[in-house]
């Protein structure tokens, strides 16, 4: 099943916890912390496969995750770094962050690769915590978490030509006489449900085509199947306007080229700019009246052809072949790559709990956390120290503190004393 658009769930290695160990051997008295530390997570990474042509791969898979990293252990031995989650799209597909839709990724080139998370780093084993002062730290660091994101993978096609017009017009029939595509063809609305590339080469030269899905009135506000499609005329260079000249569907063939450009032009103003070739398909069964009618009515390149007899595809292929020479090379998307922001490890905020006890929150705090053992004495002193060194309690005076207050840091609550 072709599925060009999909939200997934993905969230970096947590790291791994620092060990609390002492040495201990026989005959050696004090010898001391030996706790290593905890092994880095793994990243999450976008990578470009050609091979593949859609997301289907995420079409029930919602949620992913990196590998944590292995907790450190005594002896000094360090965990192992969880391995990275690769997770691989078709070239053209846009990675976008669910909750802004900022861009975070185009993966336009064959060999693109992004680290889209980091993995949390590893926790300090006891070991890291000794000093002159600290002789037998009893304390170890927990491993960094992670938090899980949502992100958006929305496939844009890349092709030099993109064929559009109103379902029956032509399109697959055209796509599959100038290329080796075998798209399904029926005399019905809606026989292609989703765009099938195709490469034309000619001598030397070869371009690739799009066969986009049909257009209808309202494909821009979501009727049809336009809406979904319309994307993949996003990055053609050249687009190739398919007009059933034979109003075989018993439509005006003026007003259908006129409803197809108002939509395409309706969804991205941009494509004003996109060079245009008119294909009047169908002219075996047309009238030289209504050719001579589009012709007086509309300005462009206009081209006569017929997908089934193959009248004035050469015509066409040697048009389309000299507008790609002197158009400029397809590019990747214009952006500000998004990144997922890293909090401040220094911020912090103190408020008042309904009851008045006074609330500490923030990084800060939370990775003060990870180190502190609150009945261990080392390592509550090593918490208030930190507390005072990071201005925390300088501004719990100025925020009004008194002896006897209540102060709350995560799930423990702490009487203050001056």
């Amino acid at each position: 099943m072709f599925i060009d658009r999909a939200k997934i769930y993905i969230k970096a290695g947590d790291g791994g916890d620092g060990c609390t160990s002492f040495y201990t051997e026989k005959y050696v008295p004090n010898g001391g912390p030996d706790g290593g530390d905890g092994g880095n997570g793994g990243n999450v990474v976008i990578e470009t496969q050609e091979s593949l042509s859609s997301l289907s791969e995420y079409r029930f898979g919602k949620h992913y995750h990196a590998e944590k990293g292995a907790n450190g252990s005594g002896k000094n031995r360090h965990g192992k770094n969880g391995a990275d989650l690769v997770l691989r799209v078709p070239r053209g597909t846009v990675v976008r962050d669910a909750e802004s839709n900022n861009i975070i990724a185009d993966m336009y080139n064959p060999d693109d690769r992004v680290v889209v998370l980091y993995g949390g780093l590893g926790g300090k084993g006891n070991a890291r915590f000794k000093s002159s002062r600290r002789q037998a730290p009893g304390f170890s660091q927990r491993g960094e978490p992670t938090k899980e994101r949502a992100i958006i993978l929305e496939l844009k096609t890349i092709a030099d030509v993109g064929l559009v017009g109103f379902p029956n017009a032509g399109k697959s029939t055209l796509l599959s006489v100038l290329t080796r595509a075998n798209p399904k063809i029926a005399n019905y609305p809606f026989t292609t449900l989703y765009p099938n590339l195709g490469v034309c080469a000619v001598d030397d030269v070869s371009f690739t085509i799009a066969d986009i899905p049909g257009l209808i009135e309202g494909a821009s506000d979501g009727a049809g199947l336009g809406f979904r499609f319309l994307r993949h005329i996003d990055r053609t260079r050249l687009i190739v306007h398919v007009v059933d000249i034979s109003s075989s569907d018993g439509r005006d063939p003026i007003e259908d080229y006129l409803t197809v450009n108002n939509e395409l032009f309706k969804y991205n103003k941009d494509l004003r700019d996109v060079p245009q070739i008119i294909a009047l398909n169908k002219i075996d069964s047309a009238s030289k009246e209504s050719i001579d009618r589009f012709r007086a009515s509309v300005d462009g390149d206009i081209v006569e052809i017929s997908g089934v007899t193959h009248a004035g595809l050469v015509n066409l292929v040697r048009i389309v072949t000299k507008k790609l020479k002197n158009l400029p090379p397809p590019r990747a998307i214009e952006f500000e790559p998004f990144s997922f922001s890293e909090a401040d490890p220094n911020s912090y905020a103190i408020t008042r709990a309904s009851d008045g006890a006074f609330v500490i929150s923030g990084e800060f705090i939370e990775r003060l956390a990870r180190i502190v053992v609150l009945d261990d004495r080392d390592s509550f002193m090593y918490f208030q120290r930190r507390l005072d060194n990071g201005g925390v309690t300088k501004a719990l005076k100025k925020a009004g503190i008194k002896d006897g207050d209540i102060v709350r840091i995560l799930d423990t609550e702490f009487t203050y004393e001056s």
